[in-house]
């Protein structure tokens, strides 16, 4: 590489980091109050918070990488263009092509990484955040430390806790036991301690009393106890077989599915198909935006109003490129043959990037012919 094309690629480099680092703080943050507000809500650790939230990460960086690295490019070639460095590279004799090499360096760059994220690290990370989700739903124990509120661990369960002292000692336990509509089971306890064992969580109470209420007949029976044991792991209902989400499958499964394996993972195999097919051509299509930032801006020259419409016209030229994915989504969906359309998308960025070179390379040759007309003979 020579010193024009490093010197762009590093440049290009630097504030796609930035950019990337500023989207994925936005995306971050609206994500973390979400995750925060569901897990410190069920009595969840910080650490637990920290865990969801970087399993979360990968997939926010598959949205925002592409848009960095648009918007990098916009950028870099803006300010070459407004420091007039572009008038003087082009006067060097240096073509279209020459000057867009180190933005194919840099978009190739960009389509591995998102190649690698989106087929290998954002998939085993979902399905890290699948099996933590469902195993903080079934720990119940983040629930009941809780003291001073009314907690509904369960569905017919209610747990109220005075206090809960440094050794994790329940002082002063209520609880009420609804799940059979027919018979409500009140239990207040001067001690209690939860403990768990091979069938699931255990609350163990000490110097109480059980309350019994039927429903048909209306009748209350007391028991006083000095100590009993609530099998709070009997409420919870097995999850069985795990659905799976497609973002967390692989690509090679989700390419080479038939229908016995969408049957299998209750799927339907036209989504499989597209969804596998999608993750490839997301890495080869964000190789082409930067390139169509940077041809855009070469069409236009000069100007002290700088170069806003060649922005705009970038800006324009991308949105029905989402378009066309969007379109191809819905049609590859719904027939299974249909399959390959996941390439539209990364085929029409190809053809218009083509397209920009050419005009920019004509416009480089035109000054060019009027310059030697108007040459005297």
């Amino acid at each position: 590489m020579g010193r024009y094309d490093r010197y762009i690629l590093s440049q290009l480099i630097v504030l796609f980091g930035f950019f990337s680092l500023v989207l994925i703080s936005v995306y971050w943050v609206n994500e973390a109050v979400d995750l925060f507000d569901s897990l410190i809500a069920d009595g969840q650790t910080l650490s637990v918070f920290l865990e969801f939230t970087a399993l979360s990460l990968p997939q926010i960086m598959l949205m925002v990488l592409p848009v960095a690295a648009f918007v990098a490019t916009l950028y870099i070639f803006n300010r070459l263009i407004g420091d007039s460095e572009m008038v003087v590279l082009q006067t060097a004799g240096l073509s279209a092509l020459r000057l867009l090499r180190p933005v194919l360096v840099f978009g190739l760059l960009v389509g591995l990484l998102i190649g690698v994220l989106g087929n290998f690290l954002a998939p085993a990370a979902r399905t890290q955040f699948i099996d933590r989700s469902q195993q903080v739903q079934d720990d119940l124990t983040g629930r009941f430390l809780r003291e001073g509120q009314f907690l509904h661990p369960t569905d017919g369960l209610t747990v109220y806790i005075r206090e809960i002292t440094e050794l994790g000692e329940f002082r002063d336990l209520f609880l009420q036991d609804r799940s059979d509509p027919r018979i409500e089971t009140t239990y207040t306890a001067t001690q209690a301690l939860l403990v768990r064992s091979e069938t699931g969580p255990r609350l163990v109470m000490f110097d109480g009393l059980a309350q019994t209420i039927d429903s048909g007949t209306g009748r209350l029976s007391t028991v006083r106890f000095e100590d009993f044991t609530y099998d709070i792991g009997a409420l919870i209902e097995d999850g069985g077989f795990r659905s799976f989400d497609l973002r967390e499958l692989p690509t090679w499964v989700l390419i080479t599915a038939d229908a016995q394996v969408a049957e299998q993972l209750d799927q339907p195999l036209a989504r499989m198909r597209f969804a596998g097919h999608e993750r490839i051509a997301r890495a080869l299509f964000v190789i082409f935006p930067p390139l169509i930032a940077a041809a855009c801006l070469m069409l236009g020259g000069f100007s002290r109003f700088g170069v806003w419409p060649q922005i705009l016209l970038a800006v324009g030229l991308v949105i029905p490129l989402q378009m066309i994915w969007n379109a191809a989504e819905t049609v590859a969906t719904r027939n299974v043959d249909l399959q390959y359309l996941a390439y539209t998308q990364p085929a029409a960025g190809a053809l218009l990037t083509v397209v920009l070179m050419w005009l920019a390379m004509r416009r480089k040759r035109m000054p060019r012919r009027r310059a030697a007309q108007a040459v005297p003979a």
